[in-house]
């Protein structure tokens, strides 16, 4: 039943502000709704991304949401455009080339929120 409905992500920040330009101003997307403890965004169709205050955030390096693009190298351009760059990574898990892993069955970028919270960025290959 629930494989009907549409699902949001809730991340945690330490500072709202800075969150707010970052996925507002940055990442262009809409605010749908704002308080005092939590700023919701639209990505695209009914996907949401709340971000809630949090007195000590999230210590978890794991990716938190992850969006599937078309093009991810043209993404990562206007990321860049916008002042975000890819991670790297060159670890034995996982190694990434002008930003780019290959992860199997998708190509694969992350970008971090100013809190630390990781956001990937994949292409179907």
């Amino acid at each position: 039943m629930l494989s009907s409905h549409p699902v949001g992500v809730v991340l945690l920040s330490t500072d709202l502000q800075k969150s707010r330009s970052f996925y507002a101003d940055a990442l262009q997307l809409e605010i749908l709704e704002e308080s005092d403890s939590a700023i919701a965004y639209a990505a695209s169709g009914e996907t949401r991304i709340t971000v809630t205050s949090s007195t000590t955030g999230s210590n978890d390096e794991q990716t938190k949401a992850a969006w599937r693009v078309d093009d991810l190298r043209a993404e990562l351009a206007w990321l860049k455009s916008r002042g975000i760059e890819p991670e790297d990574y060159d670890t034995d898990e996982l190694k990434t080339v002008d930003g780019i892993a290959d992860r199997g069955t998708v190509w694969a970028a992350w970008i971090l929120d100013p809190d630390g919270n990781a956001l990937g960025v994949e292409q179907e290959k």
